[in-house]
């Protein structure tokens, strides 16, 4: 069995929020309860594009900016939106340090107990 760690970093890279899913789950599912405690604007990647998240996102006062597929009509974003959706490297520092500082990705563990450990650990230590 898998196991997904979902996360909301500000523009920080700091951690606002964080879910575990099942590694089957798709991505944005974890998505709308995650961003219960967030306002303003929610910046994601292809995966995250869909007019039901984009709807219950908006009815919570977030709005989700996206990029768009190559079969996709251009959309106009703002000067300010674009240059945010081009610092995807500051998530992917995160899971980088997450991943290969604190060891969260060990996949040899003998129990859910030393699982949930070792996650709460490299989380705490990040």
């Amino acid at each position: 069995m898998g196991f997904k760690l979902h996360l909301i970093i500000n523009h920080l890279g700091e951690l606002v929020a964080l879910k575990l899913s099942k590694g089957n789950e798709d991505d944005r599912t974890p998505v709308p309860e995650m961003a219960d405690a967030i306002w303003g604007k929610l910046y994601g990647d292809k995966g995250y594009i869909s007019k039901a998240l984009t709807g219950e996102l908006l009815d919570k006062g977030i709005e989700l900016i996206t990029t768009v597929r190559k079969n996709m009509k251009k959309k106009f974003l703002s000067l300010w939106d674009r240059a945010l959706l081009k610092k995807r490297f500051i998530i992917e520092t995160v899971n980088d340090q997450l991943k290969n500082i604190s060891y969260i990705e060990h996949s040899r563990h003998r129990s859910m107990h030393g699982f949930i450990l070792n996650l709460l650990g490299g989380l705490i230590s990040y």
